[in-house]
């Protein structure tokens, strides 16, 4: 038999530790509650699932290439320009887009410590190096971002609030970034979790990216949308930025289902502050009782908790997670972030953070020992 050569990836694509999605099902367990992934609670909004439920007859057909629908719907809900918005399917697929088209060999780019995986996932892709910020407190430290740029720094990626710590800072810091930044430098606020901020001190970005410069805000319909499983995110940024997206992506990168969805979600105000008051009551039930059981709580405006056990012992992680997921709860170990002993736990329905405390009531009373 003749020996064939196996056709080699580019430099540093083997380096890349793939992510890995939160779990959704334990063997042997009928009863799942999957509290990994920063899912809506409440679900997606009824007028988006009334508009999924007609949009099958046209399934055959391709989608609008530019989205326009969505874009406009995005556009009348937060004032802004629908041709210096660019859709993709999800945010992620807008953070590879903006890593290949302004980095490359040679290149960097700058994320805190304990941010987004995707954004060093991405650079490495494309051959790009990606610095680490030391964070202070597991909040972004500014000064640090600043002082790990390099000449060879093209783009700094800020999610604000971060996943998975669920901290913040302020609008008056991330404009500090922005002007202790190069000007050729692309700053990317990532926004993912906006809607859940409920502080007045905080813009997720569209008014740093109309006041400076090669600045982009992204968003998501992911979360308080609940709509992750279709795929929609977008972008707001310069007219020079947007030109190079659309350039870069697919012609038909944003499905039917999810620009009819999207569009009827983005209009549903209402639930969106349904979903934004279920997850601010939760989240402070939640993290009040994790406390009085003695657990660290990470102070977050997203929807989770970042939750510290025992370094080591009979209440440190590992045995906390088995017992969780004994009971059907499937949290996140957040130790691929640089956080070994934490779980991310997303807000849930009522039922499901009720049941969460009990299990974990039951567990530091020492229901996991052996």
């Amino acid at each position: 038999m003749p020996q064939h050569s196996v056709p080699q990836p580019r430099p540093g694509i083997m380096d890349i530790s793939p992510y890995v999605g939160g779990e959704s099902s334990v063997p042997g367990v009928s009863r799942i509650i999957k509290l990994a992934s920063n899912e809506g609670a409440l679900g997606a909004s009824p007028r988006a699932r009334e508009a999924l439920a007609r949009v099958g007859a046209t399934a055959h057909l391709y989608p609008d290439g530019g989205s326009v629908a969505v874009r406009e719907a995005i556009g009348r809900r937060f004032g802004l320009d629908p041709a210096r918005i660019v859709c993709g399917a999800g945010s992620d697929e807008l953070i590879g887009l903006l890593v290949r088209a302004y980095a490359g060999p040679g290149d960097t780019i700058v994320q805190s410590a304990y941010g987004f995986l995707m954004y060093a996932i991405y650079a490495r892709s494309a051959g790009v190096e990606p610095l680490l910020a030391p964070e202070t407190n597991l909040t972004t430290d500014i000064d640090a971002m600043l002082a790990t740029v390099k000449p060879s720094t093209r783009l700094v990626f800020l999610a604000n609030p971060n996943n998975p710590t669920g901290t913040l800072i302020d609008s008056n810091t991330v404009r500090r970034l922005r002007e202790g930044l190069r000007d050729d430098i692309i700053l990317v606020l990532d926004s993912a979790y906006a809607e859940f901020v409920g502080r007045n001190d905080y813009d997720p970005g569209q008014a740093l990216v109309d006041s400076h410069p090669n600045t982009v805000m992204l968003r998501t319909f992911s979360k308080i949308h609940g709509m992750g499983g279709l795929r929609l995110g977008w972008a707001y940024g310069p007219e020079h930025i947007i030109d190079v997206l659309n350039r870069m992506r697919g012609p038909f990168n944003v499905s039917s289902a999810a620009q009819v969805a999207g569009e009827a979600a983005i209009a549903d105000v209402a639930f969106q502050q349904m979903a934004q008051e279920h997850n601010t009551y939760w989240r402070t039930w939640t993290a009040e009782r994790l406390r009085g059981l003695g657990l660290t709580v990470t102070d977050s405006a997203c929807n989770f908790l970042l939750v510290h056990f025992d370094p080591e012992g009979p209440r440190s992680v590992a045995p906390a997670d088995a017992y969780l997921r004994q009971n059907g709860l499937i949290c996140r170990r957040v130790a691929g972030y640089g956080l070994p002993h934490a779980l991310r736990i997303t807000i849930g329905r009522d039922d499901e953070m009720q049941f969460l405390i009990e299990t974990l009531t039951a567990f530091m009373d020492g229901g996991g020992s052996a």
